[in-house]
Order: C-alpha cells, then sequence, then structure tokens
C-alpha cells in the first residue's frame, strides 16, 4: 500500500473521469448528443395544457444544484392541504431513442463525485431547457394529492400543465428557519405568498412522515461527509446531515411517487418500481437491537425495527446516525424491477406499498422512464414500453446505479485520503460498517471518513465500536487503511 505524496499532486477530476471508464459508465457526451443539444429550443408552451403558471411555486435544493426537477406549491381547504408537486417534463426535449435518450438509458443516473459532477443529460438540457429554473416558464408533470390531519392521503390525480418558480429556495437557509434557529429566507419574506406556502407544505410533510411512521417507516439519521473543495482540491471534510427542509421534500416526494405508482396501477400499466426488500442481514439487527437493550422478533418486522429506533434516537441522540448507518447496510441496497398491476411488493424501509421513482428525471432515467408511461396513461393511449423491456431496463438501471455508487464512493475516498495523507499514525475512534469475505471496513466517527480494515479484522462485525490507526492512504485508488488497536 502506498502513501500519496505532496509533490505529485493528484487530479480528482481525472481519477474520477477513469473511474467512469472503468465501471463501464459514459463520462463525456459525444458530438452527435452536443450537436442534437445545441439545436434544441425551449418546448412550446401548448395551448391545451393546463395553465398553472400564477400560482406560488417554490423549489427547495442544494445551494449549488443547477438541475431542478421539482417545484411545489399548497393550497389551504376544510380539514386538508392540498399539495401540488411539479416535475419537469424532460420527455418533451428527450424522446425515447434520441442521442440524449441513448446517453442517459446507458448511465441511468447523473454521477456526483467531489471533483466534477457527471450530468445523465447535457447540461444545456438538465441546467436550462428541461429545469425548472427561478423566473422561467416550464411545461411539467403534476401530482396533485389532498393530507388530511392524520396524513393520510385521501385523494390524488395527476396531469400536465405549465408553471413558473417563484423562488429558488435552498436546505439550509430554510432548514434552520423551521427549526427556528435561523432568520426567514429573503426570498422567503420577499413574497407574501411564501412563508404560508412552505410552513403548510411543512405541516403537510409532517404528517405524512408521522403516518408512514406509524406504519412502519424507518427513521434513519445518517451523517454525509462532503469534501470542501478548493482550487480543485480537498481542504477538509463537512458533515452534512439532514435538515427540517431536507425532510419536507423527502416526504412530499414520496407522496408525489405514490401518487405516480397508484395513477399508473389504476389506467392498467406495468411499471418500474423501487424497493428495499426484507433486510438482508436482519439476524445481526437483531443482535444489534438486544446490545442496545431493545428486542427484535425473528421474523424481519419494520413497526418493531421503527420502534426501536424511535426509542434508540430520544436515549442517545449523538450516536443515533452510527446506529442508523449500520441498519441501512445491513438491510441491503435497494433496486428496481418491474410490476405488474395487482402486485404486491411494497419498500420495506418506507412502509409503502406504491413507489415509483417519478419525481427527478433530470437525474434519474427511471424517471424518464416513468414520465413517458404517465403521458401515455394520460392521454389514453397503449404503454411505449412491453413487460419484457421494462423488466430489462429495471435491471440495468439497478446495475448501473450500483457502479455510479462505487464510482462516487471511489472518489469521496480519494478526497478523503488526500485530507488524510498527513494524519498517518493517527488513532480513531471508528464503527464497523462491513463485514464479508471480501474484507471489513469501518467508519471513523470525526472526520467521518470509510476504510478497510487491513490488520485485525477477525471477529468484528457491522455495528461493533472500535479504535484504529491510520495506517496508509493510496490516492489514486482511492484506498484508506486502518489497523485495530
Amino acid at each position: 500500500m502506498r502513501t500519496h505524496r505532496r509533490d505529485h499532486p493528484t487530479d480528482l477530476a481525472e481519477l474520477a473521469r477513469r473511474a467512469m471508464l472503468e465501471r463501464g459508465l459514459l463520462p463525456d457526451f459525444t458530438l452527435t448528443v452536443e450537436h442534437e443539444v445545441a439545436a434544441l429550443r425551449p418546448a412550446a408552451m401548448a395551448a391545451d395544457i393546463l395553465d398553472l403558471r400564477t400560482k406560488p411555486w417554490c423549489s427547495i435544493d442544494n445551494d449549488d444544484s443547477r438541475d431542478l426537477d421539482q417545484l411545489s406549491y399548497s393550497e389551504r381547504l376544510p380539514g386538508l392541504i392540498r399539495v401540488h408537486v411539479a416535475v419537469a417534463d424532460v420527455d418533451g426535449l428527450v424522446p425515447a431513442g434520441s442521442a440524449s435518450d441513448r446517453h442517459a438509458a446507458h448511465n441511468t443516473t447523473s454521477v456526483y463525485t467531489p471533483a466534477r459532477i457527471f450530468p445523465m443529460l447535457a447540461e444545456r438540457l438538465s441546467t436550462d431547457l428541461t429545469s425548472l429554473n427561478q423566473d422561467q416558464d416550464r411545461l411539467a408533470m403534476v401530482a396533485r394529492f389532498d393530507v388530511n390531519p392524520s396524513g393520510e392521503i385521501i385523494a390524488s390525480d395527476l396531469f400536465r400543465a405549465r408553471v413558473h418558480n417563484r423562488a429558488k429556495l435552498t436546505y439550509h437557509t430554510v432548514g434552520a428557519w423551521l427549526e427556528g434557529t435561523g432568520p426567514i429566507p429573503a426570498k422567503v419574506a420577499a413574497d407574501p405568498d411564501l412563508p404560508g406556502q412552505v410552513t403548510d407544505q411543512d405541516e403537510a410533510a409532517q404528517a405524512l412522515r408521522t403516518r408512514r411512521q406509524e406504519q412502519g417507516a424507518l427513521v434513519l439519521e445518517s451523517i454525509e461527509a462532503r469534501a470542501v473543495m478548493q482550487g480543485g482540491k480537498p481542504i477538509d471534510l463537512r458533515r452534512e446531515a439532514k435538515n427540517r427542509a431536507k425532510e419536507l421534500i423527502e416526504d412530499l416526494m414520496i407522496a408525489a411517487n405514490g401518487v405516480a405508482a397508484r395513477f399508473l396501477a389504476t389506467h392498467g400499466f406495468a411499471a418500474i418500481r423501487r424497493v428495499v426488500r426484507v433486510p438482508e442481514r436482519w439476524d445481526r439487527i437483531v443482535e444489534l437491537a438486544a446490545r442496545h437493550g431493545g428486542h427484535l422478533p425473528a421474523v424481519p418486522n419494520p413497526k418493531a425495527l421503527e420502534a426501536f429506533l424511535v426509542a434508540r434516537r430520544a436515549a442517545d441522540p449523538l450516536r443515533f446516525p452510527d446506529l442508523s448507518l449500520s441498519v441501512v447496510k445491513l438491510m441491503g441496497k435497494g433496486e428496481y424491477i418491474l410490476e405488474r398491476p395487482g402486485d404486491q411488493i411494497g419498500h420495506f424501509g418506507l412502509a409503502v406499498r406504491d413507489y415509483t421513482h417519478s419525481t427527478a428525471p433530470n437525474r434519474r432515467y427511471p424517471d424518464l422512464l416513468t414520465q413517458r408511461l404517465l403521458k401515455a396513461a394520460i392521454a389514453g393511449t397503449p404503454s411505449p414500453y412491453d413487460d419484457a423491456t421494462l423488466a430489462e431496463l429495471a435491471t440495468h438501471c439497478s446495475d448501473q446505479e450500483n457502479a455510479a455508487d462505487k464510482v462516487e464512493r471511489q472518489v469521496r475516498k480519494s478526497a478523503a485520503a488526500l485530507v488524510l495523507v498527513d494524519r498517518i499514525g493517527e488513532r480513531f475512534e471508528a464503527l464497523v460498517t462491513g463485514a464479508a469475505n471480501k474484507g471489513t471496513w469501518v467508519r471513523v466517527l470525526n472526520p467521518p471518513v470509510e476504510g478497510k480494515v487491513v490488520r485485525g479484522a477477525r471477529g468484528l462485525d457491522v455495528g461493533d465500536l472500535v479504535r484504529v490507526e491510520l495506517l496508509a492512504v493510496d490516492v489514486e485508488a482511492g484506498f484508506i487503511d486502518f489497523g485495530v488497536v
């Protein structure tokens, strides 16, 4: 194992590009795609599509997000809140079989690394023509659903509309305001409609979340490490946790995805669903619960697991993210599958039966596929994909998503290795996050980085707390090696 030397600087962007190629992903757009995109013009505002541009739409996303997929606005009705979620009409400018569609169908997702973003669609599309940018008129698919105080969706619909984003808001400012730790964001304060919009949507989201938790949705709280870049180099690692604004958007998107799934099923359409099946290592989750004074049944039970997690978050909020990470690792990966009308395949972690990815078509190919299915259902025309094609696409999307995850993880580790290069020999508290025949991995609690245990791994399992020493880093390979003290 080699240690990175500062007299041979590493180009993270080039590392990321090589990692894409090694995983069978396309890092660059062909000239055919570039010429096709250069010739595109904004989608025409069809007169027969519902005009909702005067409504108080806004977006909430990361500070640096430029590919805006969703807007939302709400209305207070007697005894309920009616929520509208608008999703960018990407299919209008990326038809099936086009050069852009073929590139998107190969990668199936945008890939986000600290040094470089590899968008699924060319930037002129994803950050301009098909992005729901502030102060722009756009075409969208709109999911409308009525939420009562108990968090039930008592009515829903889906249709096409014209929309206009009044304000591009950010998670950190909206979250701080909703949590009472920061002032009202300037853009919210500047529009008399927006303060009530955001708080009403938050109220609906909290009701939806509470109901899902009562039905067994898991309360998980991971802490992600994000590289702080300066001049193309990582200089620090910053923890990023969920806040109230991220939860707001997450809950509304889960609801909107449910609306899309039910809409397709009602119209007799097969679709691609996103599921996390029964946890792969439920027995180890049971052991972890017992270690923390809890008790779980031998048979996987989401309600019992949720009750345990809620109790642990209340008892030890400081270490709850570490427990959450262990549970996530033990549950296994999500996957895309074909689901026909009448199938009963649910999402274990979300405690929902009807769930399809539909709210991020600029960044995920399954969402673009779902959008085409929804358009056909609305128009009363046959599905553009037969079952065999959808099943094949679902498997391909799962495989490519796994490849993209590995690229992102590798480049994050390379960035972390650069930050840690001068800390060889230091000791850290760590949590075991993976244990299999191919190796054992730990996450250091501070700074929040993950690496492989190359010395003293015998007997360790997911969820164990250990003290480790940083032995070596390999920036090019993205390796961070630890030994158990």
